[in-house]
């Protein structure tokens, strides 16, 4: 399972994004299961723009199962504001910190992102350990 950040959603689902090429290339070869976040969609929606082509196109990869929800409870949804506080010097966002919050629930480290200086320096906790992310 791989967590999905904003940035490619939008390099993706946007042929004139500067990342298309290499973020298209990169989920074309990727087998295991995408997850994202609910704040993540939220920020890749509003860049995508609504009624354009790229919002389409993510809207329908997201019907064909290309692409699960990870939904935040209340406990998450408090993890994901206490990791904020914690990366408050990085200017940690929301998307960012439900996506430390959703790894740290369902226990996985690898993410898709544009943001490698960030998703270097967030440490998840998996089970006792704090884990690096793998950044795809």
């Amino acid at each position: 399972m791989i967590l999905v950040d904003t940035g490619p959603l939008v390099a993706v689902f946007d042929p004139r994004d500067a990342h298309h090429v290499p973020c298209a290339a990169t989920l074309r070869g990727m087998t295991d299961r995408l997850i994202s976040t609910e704040p993540v969609l939220t920020e890749a929606f509003h860049l995508l723009e609504p009624g354009t082509r790229g919002a389409t196109l993510l809207r329908q990869f997201i019907r064909d199962a290309g692409l699960s929800l990870w939904t935040m409870d209340d406990k998450r949804l408090l993890r994901a504001l206490d990791v904020m506080e914690q990366y408050e010097d990085n200017g940690m966002d929301f998307a960012d910190a439900s996506l430390v919050a959703a790894a740290e629930s369902l226990r996985i480290n690898t993410v898709f992102t544009l943001d490698r200086s960030d998703f270097s320096a967030y440490r998840p906790r998996i089970g006792r350990t704090l884990s690096r992310f793998r950044v795809l």
